[in-house]
């Protein structure tokens, strides 16, 4: 009969030699245990993983990183990267009219465009409240505390756009160690400032505190290829901007026909075999405002390319849509008085990235294998998604029906409208 161990009262390193010596070992977790007491695991890490490269050592690690009052363009580049797990401050939940904004430039020019954006958010809040509470009355039988949490959440989901990517927020990075120092590799030769600093401030941290396991000599010739990649290609620019949507794959149907006893099969909130992959890829490019592709981006498997954020595309329609008609005129004038200033600002398109609200479109492009792209066009066709990212999953779902006509989609198509169970999506005390 099997012998089962649950071991979760040891240090990151002390985990990884752990099960590190599995490998050489025969003998039980239990005598394993009395040797990582005895000896330690900071040489044994220095030796092993970083000495002699044996990397998955430090997988067999993990640490969770709290990172705070960094703006939003820092967060999404910790969390591009395959391997991010972590959890994010929701724009859609959140209120964010408190929350500090960084500007790089420090002009008076670039604080008024700062100001001028949380300005329209503040103030436009509780108007917009209003709006929703006589567009949709609480009906007989709501709770009450339920339907207002609904209306401030469908009030962040369209005001959310007029917060610019330079406010900050806070998220939480759970990684094994290995993964931490491959990102942060990356992420220290970033072309902007504060992701460069954020980046090397977590290092020098793991340093300190797993210093046996940070202890990497990195050549110069290292450190010039990640900054040479990293100057020109972190950012994904569209050789076409388009406001066109369309898929390419590589899977030919025909593929799919010996598979299609478990296609059709297939249940409800059940993904497709992960073998399934190996028939080929999907890439898709569509354009998107930038608040919803934070979301797209939270889908690891695959590729999300990080796009740089301008106000070429133009603003999302639906937020303006979303507006009362007086508040519309006035988004639509502070749009095309802030797009005039920003294009006057002395600044690298990175930086300026800062002064451009999230209901800018950006041009997405993502690619998967079968299951995960199944995956992503059910989970962001499901009705309480932002109705902006929601619209790109249709589109994602035709797409796939017209190439692949035998694939079956278990997606929600029901209308986009008011749902009060918004409300619900909430983390509160049990009481």
């Amino acid at each position: 009969m099997a012998k089962i161990f649950i071991i979760d009262e040891f240090s990151p390193q002390d985990n990884a030699m752990l099960q590190a010596l599995y490998s050489r070992s025969p003998h039980s977790v239990a005598d394993h245990i009395q040797k990582v007491k005895e000896v330690g695991s900071g040489k044994f890490m220095e030796r092993f993983y970083v000495g002699y490269g044996h990397s998955s050592i430090a997988d067999c690690g993990s640490t969770t990183i709290f990172i705070e009052q960094i703006s939003i363009l820092c967060d999404k580049a910790i969390q591009d990267w395959p391997l991010y797990s972590g959890q994010e401050t929701s724009t859609r939940y959140v209120d964010m009219s408190q929350q500090p904004i960084i500007d790089p430039l420090k002009t008076k020019e670039s604080g008024l465009i700062l100001k001028n954006w949380l300005d329209f958010y503040v103030a436009s809040l509780p108007l917009l409240e209003n709006f929703l509470k006589d567009k949709y009355p609480l009906q007989s039988g709501e709770k009450e505390e339920v339907y207002q949490k609904a209306i401030k959440a469908r009030a962040f989901d369209i005001l959310r756009s007029f917060l610019p990517a330079g406010i900050t927020t806070q998220l939480s990075w759970h990684t094994n160690l290995r993964q931490a120092y491959d990102k942060l590799c990356w992420l220290k030769h970033n072309p902007i400032f504060e992701i460069k600093e954020t980046a090397n401030t977590i290092l020098a941290m793991l340093k300190e505190k797993y210093s046996h396991s940070f202890s990497h000599q990195v050549s110069e010739e290292q450190e010039n290829y990640w900054q040479e990649t990293a100057k020109d290609h972190t950012y994904y620019i569209s050789e076409k901007p388009s406001l066109e949507f369309f898929m390419d794959t590589n899977i030919e149907a025909t593929e799919l026909v010996k598979y299609q006893d478990i296609i059709k099969k297939r249940p409800l909130k059940t993904g497709l075999p992960y073998f399934l992959a190996e028939l080929g890829t999907l890439t898709f490019n569509f354009p998107l405002d930038y608040g919803s592709f934070r979301d797209i981006q939270r889908h690891r498997n695959g590729v999300c390319r990080q796009p740089l954020l301008t106000t070429k595309l133009g603003f999302h329609p639906w937020y303006l849509e979303e507006l009362p008609e007086y508040l519309r005129k006035k988004a639509e004038e502070l749009i095309l008085r802030q797009k005039e200033a920003i294009d006057k600002l002395e600044t690298t398109p990175e930086l300026k990235q800062y002064y451009i609200a999230l209901g800018f479109l950006v041009s997405c492009r993502v690619t998967y294998g079968l299951p995960a792209t199944v995956y992503v066009t059910e989970l962001r066709s499901g009705k309480m998604v932002h109705p902006t990212l929601r619209a790109v999953a249709f589109k994602m779902r035709e797409a796939l029906l017209n190439k692949f006509p035998d694939l079956v989609l278990h997606c929600d198509l029901s209308p986009s409208q008011w749902d009060i169970s918004r409300g619900l999506q909430d983390i509160v005390e049990k009481k």
